[in-house]
C-alpha cells in the first residue's frame, strides 16, 4: 500500500507545508488507523485496511515522551515552530485529548515558548463539550471542511456513523472565529465518479459557509502524496490561488499549499 503510518508517539520535527517545523504528536496506535472519517485521499490509508491491534496511547506516556523530545530539541537548538496533534486518524478520538492538550500547553510554555500548538482534525467530535473546550485553547484549531455538499462529503470523506453537515457548520460557527478551516481541493475520476470541488457550484456555497464561520484563517491545499484510492489529480497552483483570492476578498486571511 503506497501510504504510511506514524509508528512513533512523538515524531519530527518535520517540515509542514502549513505549520513550518512541526513536532507531531500521534494520539493513536502506531500499528493502525482510528478515524471517524475514511477519506479516499488519506495518507494513512483506508480504515478497513489499517485495523489496529493496540490500545490508544495513555496520557502519561504522551507527556513523558513529549517532555523528553522537547528537552532534546532545546538542547540541540533545533528550530521548532509548532507542536501538532496529528497522526494515524482523528486525534480527538483519544478520550484523554482534553487533558493532553493542557499538558502540552504547559510543556510548551516551559520548554518551547516560541512554538504554537495546533491540531489537524476532521471536526467530527468538535461538538463534544470537553473536546470543544480543549480546541478553544489551541493556537491552531484547524478543522476540515472539504465542501458544503453533504453528498460530496459522504463520497470523498466517508464519515463513519452519524454525520450532519448543518450540525458541523453550527459547531464551527460556535467557536466565534477561534477556528481555522482546512479544505482539500481535488480533481480526477475516482471509483467511477468525476471528482472536482474547484468549480463555482462548490466554491460559492463554501465561501458562504466561511462568511458564517468567520475563521481566523483558511488553508486550501491539494493532494501532495500518493493516495490509497487512485484517480486523484493535483489542482494546479493557479487554480488554488484563484480560490485563495476569493477567500481573501471576503476579508478572511487565506493561504494556499501546493
Amino acid at each position: 500500500m503506497p501510504t504510511h503510518l506514524h509508528t512513533s508517539l512523538i515524531y519530527g520535527p518535520v517540515h509542514s507545508r502549513r505549520l513550518g517545523a512541526s513536532l507531531g504528536v500521534n494520539l493513536l496506535p502506531p500499528d493502525g488507523k482510528v478515524c471517524t472519517f475514511d477519506c479516499l485521499y488519506c495518507e494513512c490509508g483506508m480504515n478497513g485496511e489499517r485495523r489496529t491491534h493496540s490500545a490508544l496511547p495513555q496520557r502519561k506516556d504522551v507527556v513523558d515522551q513529549l517532555e523528553r523530545r522537547l528537552c532534546e530539541i532545546a538542547a540541540a537548538g533545533e528550530p521548532l515552530d509548532d507542536i501538532t496533534f496529528v497522526g494515524n486518524g482523528e486525534p480527538t478520538v483519544n478520550p484523554a485529548f482534553p487533558q493532553i492538550v493542557d499538558d502540552t500547553l504547559a510543556l510548551r510554555n516551559a520548554l518551547a515558548p516560541q512554538a504554537t500548538v495546533s491540531v489537524l482534525s476532521n471536526g467530527s467530535l468538535a461538538g463534544r463539550p470537553a473536546v470543544h473546550t480543549a480546541l478553544e485553547k489551541l493556537d491552531g484549531n484547524i478543522l476540515k471542511l472539504d465542501a458544503v455538499d453533504e453528498d460530496y462529503v459522504r463520497f470523498l470523506d466517508r464519515p463513519q456513523g452519524r454525520f450532519n453537515l448543518d450540525e458541523t457548520l453550527r459547531v464551527y460557527e460556535s467557536f466565534e472565529g477561534n477556528v481555522s478551516i482546512q479544505t482539500m481541493f481535488v480533481r480526477g475520476r475516482v471509483l467511477g465518479h468525476d471528482v472536482d470541488n474547484t468549480g463555482d457550484a462548490f466554491v460559492r456555497p463554501w465561501l458562504a459557509a466561511l462568511r458564517r464561520i468567520r475563521p481566523k484563517i483558511v488553508e486550501v491545499y491539494t493532494v501532495d502524496r500518493i493516495t490509497p484510492v487512485p484517480g486523484f489529480e493535483k489542482v494546479p497552483p493557479e487554480d488554488l490561488d484563484a480560490i485563495r483570492d476569493r477567500v481573501r476578498a471576503l476579508g478572511i486571511p487565506c493561504m494556499a499549499a501546493y
